[in-house]
């Protein structure tokens, strides 16, 4: 089992930018895929963004591609999600997950972290 604890998350204008991050437990984390996810209220949480092991493969949402960056310190054991030109739907509770491979459900996951985006 992985611990995920996310940090980073706030209040910024519409076009400003943020950097979240997802501290990891675990002597295993660089195997783990990692991924962000965002849940809105009344809607269905959905990923946002994906990164392998290795970093070597990467998924974006449409909404986010070209402002948003997944990327791993697998040294540091942390995951980034680097959000740039934000708009008020990007509002959500951001959340951090992990798996063990690409081909396995989702395990652990994060707390989660406000995120709120003022117009």
């Amino acid at each position: 089992q992985v611990q995920l604890v996310e940090s980073g998350g706030g209040l910024v204008q519409a076009g400003g930018s943020l950097r979240l991050s997802c501290a990891a437990s675990g002597r295993t984390f660089s195997s783990y895929v990692m991924g962000w996810f965002r849940q809105a209220p009344g809607r269905e949480r959905e990923l946002v963004a994906r990164i392998t092991g290795s970093s070597l493969n990467t998924y974006y949402a449409d909404s986010v591609k070209g402002r948003f960056t997944i990327s791993r310190d697998n040294a540091k054991n942390t995951v980034y999600l680097q959000m740039n030109s934000l708009k008020p739907e990007d509002t959500a509770v951001y959340y951090c997950a992990s798996r063990p491979s690409i081909a396995t459900s989702w395990a652990d996951w994060g707390q989660g972290t406000q995120v709120t985006v003022s117009s």
